[in-house]
Order: structure tokens, then C-alpha cells, then sequence
């Protein structure tokens, strides 16, 4: 069993964390009753909408072994995998061959794949990806692609291109390359958008490696079945719409999120509307923010859940995205 939940304040988050896979703490510092706790994750991004802290956990009903191998702390059990890794790029300041975040990238996934070799958990259902100024240029490349071509490096040195799970990419003001990273035994069922170009088949014109993630993924654990939705924007086929418009932007991306559903739907005879999920919105500008609540909640009505958070976007003409996580008996 594999459930996630949603939270603003650290009391909120089960008393006994034994059966706690993980939490992304989306905070300034991560809270005194987690400074011990090896697998909760730091994104140093500011929460929105009047709250200081926002949680995202993952956490099941047996109880789990805690394991660093490397730069990864780990939690698992007989069915699932969650670890973080945290790299500062100082480290590979000295890297010949390619820029600093590129080196860190590829070092941070080829340790992922090593430690998921060495517990065999070779299907990744969900990954996600922060990094500091993420539209900066430096050593002649958007560090974004800097981060693409890491990944891909890795992925295709373990021979992991056909796996390709749930994915977000977001940028922080600063801090280190941040990833965490949840893996299983069974495969799941991942989810393209027909309004779009798969991410890894994007032409050359957003660098010299694609991104490489599915739109979204199914997971069917025990009797649940997860869905996790990767970061979703205001882009149509591969291109961009509605720039400088963040009105348009969230609804172009919130229509990406309903094509996206209709296809899990389609594909997996279950329902996915779009109140069933619980949206983290990424806000590249604050003052945006009532814009965006507002266009939300018209769409998807009162049962609307998310949770808004101040951040840089892999494109810098997109203004907005939307991820987001739904369970389903």
C-alpha cells in the first residue's frame, strides 16, 4: 500500500514515522521534528497563498529499512524504493568534459540506478528534479539542458531510455541539485497527452538531449491504484502558448492536465477527474498568484486542492505549472 498526503505544518505528519517512505518539505529550513528523519528532503522554495511550510508524503502500513549508500538515503520495503540525493555542484567545479550540473546530474542518477540495481527495483515510477537559477546560462548552455544532458547520459548508460516514469523539473533560487526518486518491482503504465509532443521526442531546438519523462504515470499497488501527474504547462504539440499571458498559460495548462486525465481514463478504465487530484501549482511570479487561483478554481470547481509554491519553470517564457497526485481504491 502506498498512500500520499498533503500538509502546511509539520504537526500534521504521523506521529510514528516508521512507516514514512519520505517527505518533500517545500520550506525555508526543514522542521526541528524532521532534522533527524533521513529522508526528508529540503526544496528551498517559498510556499504562497499565506503559509510558511507545504509537505508532500509518502507513507504505507508496514514498517521500513533506512539505508545511505553514497549521497542517497534510502527507505524501502518488499514493493517499493523512495531515496533523496542532494549534490552540491562545487564538487564538480573541476570537470573537464562538461559543465558542473551536467556532472553532478549524471553523477546523482548513475548513483540512483546503482542503488536500484543492488535492491532490484528496476521500474521508477515517479521522479522529481530541483536545481538552483535552472534558466541560467552558463558554459554556453541553458542549465536546464545542462541537467537533460546529465539525466540522459545515465539513463542511457544503464540502458533506462524505455523507462520512462513521472517527472518534474523546477528551479530554486539557490541550493543544491535535488532530486528524489520512487521505484517499485511491477512497471507502471505511463501517460502521454495527445495535445503534445512526448517530451523525449522534442526537437533539437530545447538542446541537444529531450527531457525524459511521461506526462503522467499509474501505479496499481496491492488495491489501490496512484496516479502521479508530471509537471504540466501551457505548451501545445512542443511549443510554447500564450507568453506573457499567465491567464491564458493556466488555462492552456490546466486544459494539458484534463487531456491527460482523459487518457489515463481511457487507458486504465478508471476515473480521473480533474478534483480528484492534489495539485502543487508553481508560481514564477507571486503577484500572478490570484490570477491563477482564480482561473483554477473556475475550472475545476470547489473541490479544487492544491497547494501554490514561488519557482522557476524549465522554460523561461512559461509563467506557470501544475503537477499533482490522485489515489484511487
Amino acid at each position: 500500500m502506498l498512500n500520499v498526503s498533503y500538509h502546511n505544518t509539520s504537526a500534521q505528519l504521523p506521529d510514528d514515522l516508521s512507516h514514512v517512505f519520505g517527505t518533500l518539505c517545500f520550506a525555508p529550513e526543514i522542521p526541528h521534528a524532521l532534522t533527524d528523519f533521513d529522508t526528508a528532503m529540503q526544496v528551498m522554495m517559498r510556499v504562497l497563498d499565506g503559509k510558511t511550510h507545504f509537505f508532500e508524503t509518502l507513507h504505507t502500513d508496514t514498517a521500513l529499512k533506512t539505508q545511505v549508500e553514497g549521497d542517497i538515503r534510502y527507505r524501502y520495503n518488499d514493493v517499493l524504493l523512495f531515496g533523496v540525493i542532494t549534490l552540491d555542484e562545487t564538487r564538480f567545479a573541476n570537470s573537464v568534459d562538461s559543465a558542473p550540473l551536467q556532472t553532478a546530474s549524471q553523477s546523482a542518477y548513475e548513483q540512483i540506478f546503482a542503488v536500484l540495481e543492488s535492491h532490484d527495483f528496476p521500474f521508477v515510477l515517479r521522479f522529481w528534479n530541483y536545481m538552483a537559477d535552472i534558466n541560467g546560462i552558463s558554459h554556453g548552455l541553458e542549465r536546464y539542458r545542462q541537467f537533460n544532458l546529465g539525466r540522459q547520459q545515465a539513463f542511457s548508460a544503464k540502458q533506462r531510455a524505455f523507462n520512462v516514469p513521472a517527472a518534474c523539473a523546477l528551479g530554486t533560487n539557490v541550493g543544491p541539485l535535488t532530486i528524489a526518486f520512487l521505484t517499485g518491482r511491477t512497471p507502471s503504465l505511463p501517460i502521454e497527452n495527445p495535445r503534445q509532443i512526448s517530451a523525449y521526442d522534442y526537437p533539437l531546438q530545447y538542446g541537444p538531449r529531450s527531457p525524459l519523462f511521461s506526462r503522467a504515470s499509474v501505479t496499481s499497488i496491492a488495491d489501490s491504484t496512484l496516479l502521479f501527474l508530471s509537471g504540466t504547462a501551457s505548451i501545445v504539440g512542443h511549443e510554447t502558448l500564450h507568453a506573457d499571458d499567465v491567464a491564458a498559460q493556466t488555462e492552456e495548462s490546466i486544459a494539458n492536465v484534463e487531456a491527460v486525465l482523459n487518457e489515463a481514463c481511457r487507458k486504465t478504465g478508471k476515473q480521473f477527474e480533474l478534483a480528484s487530484l492534489h495539485y502543487i501549482v508553481y508560481v514564477r511570479h507571486p503577484a500572478d498568484l490570484p490570477t491563477i487561483k482564480a482561473v483554477l478554481q473556475h475550472r475545476v470547481g470547489p473541490g479544487f486542492k492544491a497547494a501554490y509554491v514561488q519557482a522557476d519553470i524549465c522554460r523561461s517564457d512559461l509563467l506557470v505549472e501544475i503537477e499533482g497526485a490522485a489515489e484511487l481504491s
